[in-house]
């Protein structure tokens, strides 16, 4: 299923993984993990935060991928389903 994971980042936590250089190491490690098909950074609300788009195969992968959201960054994390287009119209079809 295709689902966005939306990570706030805690602000002091971003400080300090910046400052010690682990950062892109952190963030790396999630695009090599999730291989999303789209991925967003920007401020929202005045802090740091990501949105990764990936198909989730199954509900048992939450814990290994939401984990160094939690502890690396202290981060405050959603994920919830999601369509593109193409998904959308498939569904809408089915309405008929």
């Amino acid at each position: 299923m295709r689902v966005m994971l939306k990570a706030t980042l805690d602000t002091d936590k971003g400080n300090e993984a910046i400052r010690a250089g682990k950062m892109p190491q952190i963030m790396q490690a999630a695009m090599e993990k999730l291989r999303p098909e789209a991925a967003y950074f920007g401020p929202e609300g005045g802090r740091r935060t990501c949105f990764l788009v990936f198909d989730m195969q199954d509900s048992s992968q939450m814990p290994p991928t939401l984990e160094p959201f939690f502890t690396d960054l202290n981060a405050e994390v959603e994920v919830f389903p999601v369509m593109n287009s193409d998904d959308l119209q498939k569904g809408l079809s089915q309405l008929r």
